[in-house]
C-alpha cells in the first residue's frame, strides 16, 4: 500500500491494517527462523508499512487537535 493510499483511509482502517501486518510480520519471523522464508525483504517492507501507518495516524490526530484549537 502506498503512502497516498494510507492517507485516504480512516484511522480505524489503518489500525486494522496494522494488526494484519503485525500478524504477517510474526509469520515471516517464524518462517525465517525455520529457514523457510525465501524473500527476506518482506520483513523490512512490513516493518516500514507499520511505521508509515502509525505516522499517518499520528498526523491525523495532530490535524484534529489543530482544528479543535482553531474552532475554540
Amino acid at each position: 500500500m502506498k503512502l497516498s493510499e494510507m492517507r485516504e483511509k480512516t484511522v480505524e482502517e489503518l489500525q486494522n491494517a496494522i494488526v494484519d501486518w503485525k500478524k504477517d510480520l510474526f509469520n515471516y519471523s517464524m518462517q525465517l527462523s525455520t529457514h523457510k522464508l525465501e524473500n527476506t525483504s518482506l520483513i523490512s517492507k512490513t516493518k516500514r508499512l507499520i511505521a508509515q501507518a502509525k505516522t499517518v495516524i499520528n498526523e491525523k490526530a495532530c490535524e484534529k487537535e489543530q482544528a479543535e484549537v482553531k474552532n475554540a
